[in-house]
């Protein structure tokens, strides 16, 4: 009678562990990308799947197109489906308040991945230190073209952090030495636009010596402005995508900052698992960044 009883006390253990085992793998979180038409916020989606997959939930992808409104209609939609957790890469660090108040409403965590968001409730943020990154830039300017440089700065999407906190590196650098900033124009990230902007901003300054762009895709669309003018220019990028690294190593480019964004996207879900277990994190979780040159 005794070993009856044991054997059903130790079936009910069996099946209470295999439902919990079952219940966490149907676990759903979500991740909502500012745009997958860039290879960076790829890489980082990327490395939130593996992950995801690797502890056992179910991950819904966003795509907003860089789109704010995009952006909120996406977290409504995951706040109604009931996900467990958002990671938000936003489009706009002032805009992407209004939808992480959505999901605060609904009591879902959300963690903020490159971008940060200026209002609402955030759980943790996981990003490069870009005030650092920018810095490194202008630094690995002056020792290839001295101290008196004459550059032109490509800045990123106006309002995201990672514009403003790259550019306020690079300015720190700017500052501290005798370089010369000859324009600083938004380019928006966007290959296309860095090869336009770019083409004009040569026109008007023609001794120009070196570009930091705040992303390997106007740094890419700098180069070929620049190739076509048949000038020697040194192109700083920032990113560390594979285009990017590709075109340093053949010596198209002087360098890239490198981010590392499958491991944010990585680090994004280990976290998000974490608030999900009750256990305490970070604000904020910085990923290392390093110079990537020939």
């Amino acid at each position: 009678m005794k070993m009856n009883k044991l054997t059903t006390l130790l079936s009910a253990a069996v099946l209470t562990s295999a439902m919990s085992v079952t219940a966490h793998a149907q676990d759903t979180i979500a991740i909502v990308v500012s745009t997958l038409n860039n290879p960076f916020f790829v890489s980082m989606k990327d490395g939130a799947e593996a992950k995801a997959k690797e502890l056992g939930y179910d991950l819904i992808v966003l795509d907003s197109q860089n789109d704010p409104s995009k952006e909120l209609s996406n977290v409504e939609d995951l706040s109604v489906r009931g996900v467990k957790a958002i990671l938000i890469n936003p489009t706009d660090s002032d805009a992407v308040s209004n939808a992480i108040r959505i999901a605060n409403r609904a009591n879902i965590p959300v963690l903020t991945l490159d971008r940060g968001a200026s209002r609402g409730d955030v759980v943790s943020h996981i990003a490069s230190d870009n005030v650092a990154g920018g810095e490194m830039a202008g630094k690995y300017i002056m020792e290839k073209v001295g101290e008196k440089a004459k550059v032109i700065q490509l800045e990123g999407i106006a309002g995201t952090s990672a514009a403003r906190e790259r550019g306020e590196g690079f300015m720190n650098a700017v500052k501290g030495s005798h370089m010369d900033l000859l324009a600083s124009q938004p380019a928006d990230f966007d290959r296309t636009k860095g090869l336009n902007v770019m083409e004009n901003l040569l026109a008007a300054n023609g001794d120009v010596q070196a570009v930091f762009a705040q992303n390997d895709e106007m740094a890419l669309g700098a180069l070929r402005a620049v190739q076509a003018s048949g000038k020697k220019i040194l192109i700083v990028g920032f990113d560390g995508t594979d285009d990017g690294i590709a075109a340093v190593k053949r010596g198209m480019l002087g360098a890239t900052i490198a981010q590392q964004p499958a491991l944010i996207g990585e680090l994004g879900v280990e976290t998000a698992d974490k608030v999900l277990k009750g256990q305490t994190v970070e604000k904020n979780i910085p990923v290392p960044l390093k110079v990537i040159t020939k």
